[in-house]
């Protein structure tokens, strides 16, 4: 992830100006800045508004919104663009040849749309009807959409709203848009909010306490900004949904709690703080599992976790003096597996090392293995009656995480350890668009339990100091030892680094 403090992503905001300043390009501005991006804005409309009412939309002409993208595009080249009001099909038709120019030049741009159909005071901001065939081509444009309910239900021409979230999201998915986050509080309690991201045959819910302030104006063009300048900063889209609702979490708490007057939402400075992050929804079956979680791994630290691809490298660190060791067998036959897996076990009863199989949590069982790690793959493959299954059994569970979302979401079954990574690139997995670097490992440890977490992923003697700088309980390695001359000297030189900064 990048470095909020040294680089500054150029979002561009194509919005209406909101003159009271609580939405539009205004909101833009000030949540761009505030999560460390620099925003550029084409402004499509200026309205007459205030807390109280709407007294006009008016539309900036084509020319004016062709020279502003021309002027812009010789030197601040977006990274993202998020889309506001748009006031007209004249503007609707010079977008959408404006997003393919851009995409032609800009393959790995990303765009957000926020379908501003109506004012906060409750009046229609948009011109004229758009057209419903304009609109779909915009849509087969956009990364990502992030309407409210009622918007939701009118794009997905429900306009009874007798639909469901998922069933307006399938059909915006539909329309060519990669993904959906529909917000607002639809949830059964009047004290949840619950927002759902729907992309990619994925549906992911957040849950968040119910805030009751009159100065939410501007909070869906900050959400959906914040969802904008994270995705820009390199965030995948689950994390920069995450991210972004607990940004917006703090925004409402620095809210006076007055319901007397509407002013413009406070914007909360970034990195936010542990108690501001929803609470990632976990589905009802697994409810049993989070109360009581799986066996834990003692009051010692696992220290260097050695990952390690056969029963020989096994036979040759474990006399070492290796607290925990990991064997990942891969291309092996059903009986291999079984005979690795059986010597691995047993080998490992002459040594006070903790042995967790990796993926194989059936044989694992069987053999009377320590502990069992799996990917995120391999979990969500499992049923709930599987994943039972592990725990009842009293083996320890290591999980695989990439970046918050999933971070939080492992927490709330109480595994024995997480694995966060790749904290820098690796030889052994493409983790293309998951590197989480030191920075947000930081960031991402300040939403830890008591749960220990293991640091994993081009991990290297030269790097390490600055990964164990973060207070992460253990660091995974595995080419930084399978491919060193002399391994032995190695782990030594690991050990005292980790030494050192527990001492």
């Amino acid at each position: 992830m990048a470095d909020i403090q040294s680089k500054r992503p150029v979002i561009w905001s194509i919005a209406g100006s909101d003159c009271s300043g609580g939405a539009g390009i205004q909101a833009d501005i000030k949540s761009g800045h505030a999560i460390g991006c620099e925003v550029c804005t084409l402004i499509t409309a200026n309205t007459v508004q205030n807390s109280r009412r709407l007294q006009s939309v008016n539309p900036v002409p084509v020319a004016l919104l062709q020279q502003q993208f021309d002027c812009l595009l010789e030197d601040k080249p977006p990274k993202a663009v998020k889309i506001g009001l748009i006031a007209n099909n004249q503007q609707l038709d010079w977008l959408i040849q404006s997003l393919r120019t851009l995409r032609e030049n800009l393959p790995e741009l990303i765009v957000v749309l926020d379908p501003v159909m109506k004012a906060s005071v409750g009046q229609d901001l948009v011109v004229e009807s758009m057209g419903a065939m304009l609109f779909d081509e915009l849509l087969k444009l956009v990364d990502v959409i992030t309407p409210n309910l009622s918007e939701a239900a009118s794009l997905a021409e429900d306009d009874a709203q007798k639909g469901s979230p998922s069933e307006w999201a399938d059909r915006l998915l539909h329309k060519g848009c990669r993904a959906a986050v529909i917000t607002g509080g639809h949830g059964e309690s009047e004290q949840i909010v619950v927002d759902d991201c729907f992309f990619d045959g994925q549906h992911l819910t957040l849950e968040s306490p119910r805030t009751t302030t009159g100065y939410g104006h501007g909070s869906g063009c900050s959400l959906s900004t914040a969802i904008t300048g994270f995705m820009a900063q390199g965030y995948l889209l689950r994390d920069a949904f995450i991210q972004a609702q607990a940004f917006i979490n703090k925004a409402f708490a620095l809210c006076p709690q007055d319901m007397g007057y509407y002013g413009a939402l406070i914007q909360p400075s970034w990195p936010v703080e542990k108690q501001f992050y929803p609470q990632v929804v976990l589905n009802k079956s697994l409810e049993s599992i989070s109360h009581s979680g799986f066996a834990n791994l003692g009051t010692q630290k696992p220290g260097l976790y050695p990952v390690v691809d056969s029963v020989e490298w096994l036979e040759r660190l474990m006399p070492l003096g290796i607290e925990i060791i990991q064997l990942r067998l891969k291309n092996k036959t059903e009986t291999e597996l079984r005979q690795s897996i059986e010597q691995a076990v047993a080998l490992s009863e002459r040594y006070p090392t903790r042995l967790f199989i990796n993926d194989y949590w059936q044989l694992a069982i069987e053999y009377g293995a320590y502990g069992v790690h799996l990917g995120q793959e391999d979990l969500q493959a499992l049923s709930d009656e599987e994943l039972q299954s592990i725990q009842k059994s009293g083996i320890r569970l290591g999980i695989s995480t990439h970046g918050a979302y999933e971070f939080l979401l492992a927490q709330q079954i109480k595994p024995s350890y997480l694995a966060i990574g790749a904290i820098f690139p690796t030889r052994t997995k493409d983790m293309t668009g998951q590197i989480q670097g030191v920075d947000n490992l930081r960031e991402i440890l300040k939403l830890k339990t008591g749960i220990p977490v293991v640091a994993i992923g081009g991990i290297t003697l030269e790097n390490a100091p600055d990964v164990i700088s973060t207070g992460v309980d253990s660091i995974a390695v595995v080419t930084a030892i399978t491919l060193a001359e002399n391994p032995e000297n190695v782990i030594k030189r690991f050990k005292r680094l980790l030494g050192s900064a527990e001492g």
